[in-house]
């Protein structure tokens, strides 16, 4: 049996390279069959290849993400403008004022920039963005009070499409106009206002002024938003309305004990030259951050803040030295803070040529406003609130329907037409100074009825310094 077994393996062996031979020669033939099998089946099952392409779409429609760069931008823009703020309009006012009421300014301004971001974040954020459902022209909700909702992963959308930054930013960036807003309004009441009163108004103010005027204009589904009004950082939402505030604040509050007949000179120009060289950088971010992303628009708005601004300290600076032979200090740091006013609504939508012309223009009529105008009417607004932030405001408001013309440097808007434009800012200008001067006026006079608005004369005399905070700016 042994011998068999080798037999047969040895004849194994030996066909072994034939079958070999054989199994290679069929290969081709073999896949052939496969290949031709593969391409009925493809054939008969076209939908099998589509699947993939069908699943392509799904994959770009991921969220997006915030780009780094913008995200960066808005926060040093957010951070410039509570430079603005704090210490920009506090020393900008507090070298304004006679030195004994030097720090009391200090502490209005830094007070109400703390209450103010406060509130932002307990109900105002959500009111001024939130959908406010049948009442969503004038404010919106209270879905987000408390930031509710709102995560690291939150995003806030941009003026381009797809294009985000983080929610957070944009709620903080928020907080610092609607700070600076309240805060400015200081100016008007300088030197005889209760800082227990200011505290309290600036709470009804901050909530029935300030929020439904910024959803009207900057909330989609907002009055003024949808008819098609142009503000692009603040002319109407920050200034005009701040500025009606303080003007109603002056009138109901009453002059100051001694006002034209006491010399009432500002205190230290230089500490109001710092405050207006603050305010000038800060505006950087409050302009070129208002186009929420680092992109061209940002660059034309930053151009615009250095041009528009220039151009009106030298006009306020050049009409008074015209007028009464000397151009002061004064008169340039206030020229420049008209400008800045003025080229807030239009800094991202009118060209530089567009932005020098409203400074120049701006530069002159605020010289008038906050000398001619104020003394035909007779108001005490302390620190020329109205003068500066209402009238530039105005200015810039109307001025910007003009200039956002293509035919004029602008950047233009959908069916534009210089005219309808001009309506529609000048109607934005209008509902600001009714709705800001219902409010203030109300607010005014029930805080005056129930807890009062002006110290004594005794306190006014001593100076607020010590008779509201007990401390003095300055010791020697």
């Amino acid at each position: 049996m042994k011998k068999l077994f080798a037999s047969l393996g040895l004849m194994f062996a030996l066909l072994s390279p034939g079958l070999t031979l054989a199994q290679d020669a069929a290969a081709p033939v073999e896949e052939a069959a496969v290949v031709e099998t593969v391409e009925a089946v493809a054939a008969e099952a076209p939908v099998a290849e589509a699947a993939p392409a069908e699943a392509a779409p799904a994959e770009e429609a991921a969220a997006p993400v915030p780009d780094k760069g913008d995200t960066t931008w808005m926060m040093v823009s957010t951070l410039l403008v509570i430079l603005m703020i704090i210490p920009g309009v506090a020393l900008f006012y507090g070298g304004l004022v006679r030195a004994k009421n030097m720090l009391s300014v200090l502490t209005q301004v830094m007070a109400i920039f703390c209450l103010i971001s406060i509130l932002w974040a307990v109900y105002g954020y959500s009111l001024a963005f939130g959908d406010g459902g049948g009442m969503n022209w004038a404010i919106g909700d209270l879905s987000k009070m408390f930031l509710a909702g709102i995560t690291g992963d939150s995003t806030a959308a941009t003026f381009t499409d797809g294009v985000v930054i983080p929610e957070f930013t944009f709620v903080a960036f928020q907080l610092t106009f609607a700070a600076i807003t309240v805060a400015l309004i200081v100016g008007g009441l300088a030197e005889r206002v209760k800082f227990s009163a200011l505290m309290v108004f600036a709470v009804l103010w901050f909530t029935f002024a300030y929020l439904p005027v910024a959803h009207m204009v900057w909330a989609t589904g907002g009055y003024l938003f949808e008819k098609g009004d142009l503000d692009f950082a603040g002319g109407t939402v920050v200034h005009i309305n701040a500025g009606i505030a303080a003007l109603v604040g002056a009138i109901v509050l009453g002059k100051r004990i001694g006002y034209g007949r006491d010399a009432m000179p500002p205190h230290s120009l230089p500490m109001t030259m710092i405050g207006a060289s603050l305010l000038w950088v800060g505006w950087f971010g409050f302009n070129a951050g208002s186009n929420l992303e680092a992109t061209g628009g940002a660059a034309l708005a930053f151009i615009n803040t250095i041009l528009a601004t220039a151009a009106a300290g030298l006009a306020w600076m050049f009409a008074e030295w015209m007028l009464r032979g000397k151009p002061s200090m004064l008169g340039l740091a206030s020229g420049v803070v008209a400008g800045l006013v003025a080229i807030t609504p239009a800094a991202g939508l009118v060209g530089t040529m567009g932005g020098i012309v409203l400074g120049a223009v701006a530069g002159v009529v605020c010289l008038w406003g906050v000398t001619g105008l104020k003394k035909m009417l007779g108001y005490d607004d302390s620190l020329d609130v109205f003068g500066i932030h209402g009238i530039g405001g105005i200015i810039g408001a109307i001025g910007t329907g003009i200039f956002v013309s293509p035919a004029l440097g602008g950047v233009g808007v959908d069916d534009y037409s210089m005219a309808g434009q001009v309506v529609t800012q000048a109607t934005g200008v209008l509902i600001t100074i009714v709705w800001s001067g219902v409010v203030s006026l109300v607010a005014f006079k029930l805080i005056d009825m129930t807890m009062g608005l002006r110290v004594s004369e005794e306190q006014e005399r001593e100076g607020l310094d010590t008779a509201s905070h007990g401390e003095r700016a300055y010791n020697a």
